[in-house]
Formats: C-alpha cells, structure tokens, sequence
C-alpha cells in the first residue's frame, strides 16, 4: 500500500479495506489517581474520533470511555504502565516472555496531589511519573481554530538520570494529528490495537529493536516487528525481532507484547517515538540505567539473562548444506586434521534423513548406519555433531498421522509455504508449541537423539506459523511473534535435561523478548557478497542491543552470488569473513557450496593462520562469554556500549568490540583500505604494538589479506592458549598465559602467541 505520509493511515491504517469497521479514540486528561495494592491507578478518559476529509476530529454525540492505567515501579531504574483497554490485564507468570530476576522486586509507588496534577512517588519520595492536568495559560484573541482537545500529558522519570516525556501535543491543528499519547482502535466495537507516543528529541537516538539490518541509528525510520524469514540480511524483513529499543538519552523502553508492532522512531512523526500493538493491552516498561550495559543489565532482569555456552562451542563449526553421509563427513574430519585446521563441531544440514529435507528426526539407516557408533567415533576425535531439524511435519512422513491424530500440529483451512524451504518438499503445519502435549512429544523426538550422542539441535526456522489455524493455547495473533521463544524453549530445555546446563545449548535462527535466555543465534541467510557481509554485521550489533548475548553468522555468506547454489564465494570474501568470525562469539562455516578451508587452496594457508589465533582466543572469549550472562553486554559489541556519550559510535556500524578489550574493524571490500574510528582513551595496535590516543578517525588504513585492523584498550590483560591444537579437547586449560597490552607489548609478532602463529607481518 503507498505510504500517504499522514499519521492517520500510515499509522491507523484508515485508508484500509477495514477501516470502516474502525473506532479510533484518543486519550483525555486523566480524572482520577489512587493508589491500590502497592502500585498508582490513573483513570484515563478515552475520546471518540470520525475521520472527516483525512482529518480526526471529536465524535459528534460525544462519546468517551475510561481505561485504567496500571503503574508500578521495580527497583530503582523500572517503572512499568500498564493498561487493558478491552478487559483484564494477564498475569505475569501466565506470559512465557518474563523470566523476573528473584532480586528484582516491585516497589511501593504513590500519588501526590500537585498545583500541577500529581507526582507519583517511590518508597524513597523520588518522583517516578509526573502526571499534568493543569490547563496551559492562553490568550484568547481568535476563533478560527478550535482550542486543543485535552490529552493524556505525563512525564516519566525511570531512574534519577533521564526524563521521558508522553507526546502529548502532536498536532498542527486540532484535527490533523501526527502521534497520539494514548490511544486505541476499535474494530466491530472490540479493541483490536493500541497505540502511544513518547517525545523524540532532535538528535535523540535509537539502536535495537532486534535483528535489524540497518544502520546503527534508527532515527527517520518505522519497523512492522512482525517475525518473518528474512531471506537474506539485506532488507526490512528481519529473523529476530525485538519490540525493545535503547535511546541515547540513556533509557530503554520495553513494549511487553507478542503482538505485531508497528514502530517508528522519529519517522512518521519526527518528534514521536510511537508505536501501534495489534492488541488489547498496551504494557510499556521503562527501563533506566544510564549507559547500554545497565539498561541492557535491567532488560534482562525482566526477560531473563542468557544461559551460558560449552566451552567447546567457541570452537570453529564446519558445515554446508549440505553433508549426506556418515562417510562424507569423516572425510571433512580426515581433512581437516590433516591440514590442520582446528575444528570442533561438524553440523549436519538437511540430509541425514531418507530424504534431503524431509524431517523425521531420524537418521538415514543407509547413509548412516549405526549413529551411536558414529557419533562415539566423532567424539573421540574431538567433534561434536550438530543437527538441523524444523518444527514442520512434511506429508507422507513418519510422524504425520501421530502429529495430526493427537493435535500435536494445529488443524487449519489453508497451507502457507515457508520461505526459505530450498526442496520440494512441501510442509503441512507447525507442530502447536502452544499445547503442552506437543511439546512433550517434540522433546521426546529431540531426546532420542541427545542421548544417542548427539550435542546440539539447530532450531531452524520457526519464524513463520500458519494463519489459518486452530492453536490450542493462543490465537496467532498472540502465538505468531513468540512462537520462536516456545520452540526454542522446548529443544534447550530437552538439551539441559539430557546434556547438563554446562554443555545445553541450540542454534537458533528466530527470536522474540526471552529468546536470549536460550543460546546461540544465528544471523540466517546472508549473501556471499561484501553487502551480505555488512548486513550480517549490523544484524548482529543490533541484536546484542536487544538482549541477546551471543551471535554467530554463515561464514562466508550463506547464498550464492549470482548463482543461489552453485557460485562459490572469492577468496577475498572467505578470508575477510573468517577473520569476522574469529572475533564473533561463535565461528561456522555453512552455505550452498563447499566451506572447508581446503576448498580454497590460494588462502588456506592464511584460513589455518587464523583458525589457529581463533582458538588462542578461545579462553578470552570463554571468560568474555562468562561475563555477559551475568551483565547487559553481548560478546559482540556495538561500540555505544563503552562510548554512549560518543555521538560517532551511534552511528558505527562496521566495528565492533570482542568482549572488553579488542576493537575490530573487519575489512569489507577487495581493496583492503577502510577508515577506523578510535574512540577517546589509550589504544595499542595488536599487530605492531604501537600506542594511540584515541578520539580520531584513521583514514584509509590499508590492511593486506592476511591482517585486519584490530585495537585493544591499553593496559588490558587477556587470556590465551599458547599452544597450537586441533580442538579444544586437546587443551590443558592449566597451561593458559596472558598478555598484557602496556608499554611492555611489543606487537603480535613477538607475543607468545605470535612465536607459534606467524600471521606473516
């Protein structure tokens, strides 16, 4: 549909087949406050509107209707205001996406009678909401115009640090409006969706909002949160979304919701921040801190920290899509033992099955014949395996009838293909993670193979569920978007119960709010380009500004440039992705074509160079990887984390920190020039051992094949293995060293680990 740049269509979609069955209503002041249970009641008078020659004007016989505004507080950096316009508000320990910290508890907060309204207070008298009911002073002098009709005007405070304001005055005139503070729409006299507006400043910021590929600022743009298979990381379609954002005044803001949300940041309206939920109930936590980190630390504390990784998982991943035999891939292990290339993990892609595609959560007796013993095999020689599964049930499968006799897949009156199904297989539901029996059975099916040796489950897909079908716990309008939290909440879980909590973990490609708690993700479907190089980057800095921990990508792209399966990427692209991912959490290889560094005989000498300082790191990464889940830092950092104060990092989305210490810089071109911003403080180069003041550009720093421009914050200490292995296996974690970037570095070359890999500088 074209965009009308209006408020009232781009937003309130009132240019809609629809429409005419639409209600809207706008909040008035507010006409009572009392305190209840610990937590402020605001009764919100709601105004009916008729659209009138593209303008929003009071319905005339007047009609008005009241919500309650719910407002609590938790800790001393959280205030939460809730509102269900068409019923009662759900209770938290029924919705999948909370997963509360214990020592985060709800505070008292109370209301105050003011000159101007009221101030709600905290157990400590801090104002945390200030509501306005006083009329503005005007002078009457014309009638041309109609006065301004009342609003809902209040001002939130989440923390002693940041004051966000409702935007409550959005208009040119009364009737041509740009946001609403409050609202809702009815559709056929229900509330069908919901709708607030927070003030924008001029150069306020944004990043967030999950798995999102674009640039680091998100400022002039809107976002449909609406999980889907983003086929590629080069559009607006996005794997992950998050409805959660951080702004640059330094709060965050958290839309409590599995609903579709429409989100524009300074776009439709560039002094709004607003947002429509296709739901009853608007549910907004505003999140204080002061600094990413802390509003990221405080994120979690609502939706859950992220469980930590096996430390064989910082290992490299070899994959393709894909492998077809026992013998297949223990030809891949021969290979990469023998040119010695350190692997740890193989992952099996589609075809371990009968056939390419068609899942049944069973091996090929053919291709792989007694999968115990090949998986002890794989184990012994230090490799784990991996295997790819969907939640689909294809036709004439083993499991159709059983998933469709017991309900384990929704019954539905049409078929929706999945987007990125490369066979010709066709898909025939989703198994229903909603009804606790099918997950039940899905985990039985995930168990068999856990037990039998297998190490990880890759959730793929999950993005997608069908419309038109009869789930058993929600409607699709609630399941849609959270459908991936439940999937990937029923294969971890099944991983801890089998594996441990120190060696469970999935790889995942959907999210939602709390999918974070279930690692790894990955970022889908990239191009074997420099562009997809560049998306798969900013995808993942985003996402670890929306919660999430840890971040892996298809090295070296996944798709195939221009022929989908059969062009192999360039050897400069191969080599300038692994070098990306040896600073990212996770390190896998996977696409259409071969991956292996033998493949690519003109470079592999330099993929070995790097594998190699991959898994001299891997202690650096284990310890960094430690520290997230415990903190609101990813592994993988957008630079804004150290440098919120630093209007330039807001817009760097092409570096990135590794954990404390290193800045990365990857290389995203064939000429192997780029400009490196350094932020302010005292940096050493970690190839030659140079020290720099930060707080400046380098333009064109020019990097041969073998090297990347790669920084750390002097006087930083970190943890290496010394010894070249061909696994982590081989590690004796007894002999781990550091090195101590001071004024004693004297670049990589003479390091203890330069001695054992020459990078050739």
């Amino acid at each position: 549909m074209k965009q009308k740049n209006r408020f009232i269509f781009d937003m309130l979609d009132q240019d809609s087949p629809d429409a005419q069955k639409d209600s809207i209503f706008r909040a008035g002041k507010p006409q009572s406050v009392r305190e209840e249970a610990g937590a402020t009641v605001v009764s919100v008078p709601f105004h009916k509107q008729e659209m009138k020659n593209m303008f929003l004007y009071p319905a005339q016989p007047a009609r008005l209707e009241v919500s309650d505004m719910i407002v609590r507080c938790y800790g001393d950096s959280i205030l939460r205001c809730t509102t269900a316009f068409g019923g009662s508000i759900p209770k938290d320990e029924d919705n999948p996406m909370f997963s509360w910290d214990p020592t985060l508890v709800q505070g008292k907060i109370c209301p105050e009678k003011t000159d101007e309204g009221w101030d709600l207070k905290d157990g400590n008298g801090k104002v945390k909401m200030r509501i306005h009911t006083k009329d503005f002073p005007r002078e009457i002098w014309s009638t041309l115009q109609p006065e301004p009709p009342e609003t809902f005007d209040a001002v939130v405070f989440p923390d002693d640090k940041v004051a966000v304001p409702f935007m409550a005055y959005d208009d040119f005139f009364p009737a041509q409006s740009e946001s609403f503070s409050l609202g809702y729409v009815k559709r056929d006299e229900k509330v069908h969706r919901c709708l607030y507006s927070l003030h924008a400043e001029q150069n306020e910021k944004f990043a967030g909002t999950g798995e999102r590929f674009s640039k680091m600022d998100l400022a002039g743009k809107t976002y449909v949160l609406e999980n889907t298979d983003g086929l590629g990381v080069n559009s607006r379609r996005s794997y992950k979304n998050v409805p959660f954002y951080i702004s640059s005044k330094g709060y965050g803001l958290l839309i409590m919701t599995s609903a579709h949300v429409r989100l524009s940041l300074a776009d439709i309206s560039t002094r709004a921040a607003q947002a429509l939920v296709e739901d009853d109930v608007l549910d907004l936590f505003f999140i204080g801190g002061g600094n990413a980190e802390r509003i990221l630390w405080n994120y979690r504390r609502i939706t859950g920290f992220p469980a930590n990784v096996p430390f064989w998982s910082y290992g490299t991943w070899m994959s393709r899509m894909s492998y077809f035999s026992a013998e297949e891939t223990r030809n891949v292990v021969k290979k990469m033992r023998e040119g010695k290339f350190p692997c740890d993990v193989i992952h099996i892609d589609t075809g371990w099955f009968k056939k390419d595609w068609k899942c049944e959560w069973e091996f090929n007796p053919e291709k792989f014949p007694e999968p115990e013993t090949y998986l002890k095999e794989m184990e012994d020689q230090g490799i784990k395996i991996s295997l790819w599964q969907l939640p689909c049930i294809a036709k004439d499968t083993m499991y159709y009838g059983i998933a469709n006799e017991n309900r384990y897949v929704a019954p539905k009156s049409e078929h929706v293909a999945l987007g990125s199904n490369f066979s010709a297989v066709e898909f025939d539901g989703n198994i229903d993670f909603s009804n606790p029996e099918a997950v039940l059975w899905y985990q039985g099916l995930l168990k068999k193979l856990l037990d039998m040796g297998v190490a990880v489950i890759k959730t793929d897909f999950g993005e997608v569920i069908e419309e038109n079908a009869a789930y058993l716990g929600m409607s699709y309008r609630k399941l849609h978007n959270v459908y991936a939290l439940l999937y990937q909440k029923a294969a971890h879980e099944i991983s801890r119960q089998v594996k441990g909590p120190s060696q469970a973990m999935i790889w995942a490609r959907a999210g939602w709010i709390g999918c974070q708690r279930y690692p790894i993700h990955w970022g889908g479907d990239c191009a074997c380009s420099w562009d997809g190089m560049a998306g798969s980057l900013r995808g993942g800095l985003h996402l670890g500004i929306s919660g999430f921990a840890f971040w892996s990508h298809d090295v070296p792209g996944f798709q195939g440039i221009p022929s989908f399966m059969n062009s192999r990427p360039s050897d400069d692209l191969y080599i300038r992705w692994t070098q990306m991912g040896v600073f990212s959490s996770h390190l896998r290889y996977h696409g259409t074509t071969p991956r292996e560094p033998y493949e690519y005989p003109a470079v592999s000498d330099i993929a070995r160079k790097w594998l190699n300082l991959r898994y001299a790191l891997i202690p650096y990464l284990a310890e960094q990887g430690n520290k997230a889940i415990q903190t609101g830092f990813p592994l993988v950092r957008a630079l804004l984390f150290d440098h919120f104060d630093d209007a330039t990092c807001w817009s760097i989305d092409d570096e990135f920190y590794c954990g404390d210490s290193l800045l990365v810089a990857p290389v995203m071109n064939g000429t192997g020039i780029r400009d490196v911003y350094l932020p302010s403080g005292l940096w050493v180069d970690f190839w030659s051992g140079e020290s720099i003041t930060g707080g400046l550009w380098l333009k064109n720093v020019a990097s041969p094949l073998e090297l990347l421009p790669v920084y750390v914050k002097k006087d930083s200490v970190i943890p290496v293995y010394p010894q070249i292995v061909q696994c982590t296996k081989e590690m004796d974690l007894s002999k781990i060293q550091e090195i101590r970037f001071d004024d004693t570095y004297r670049g990589f070359s003479a390091s203890i680990l330069g001695k054992s890999i020459a990078l050739g500088i």
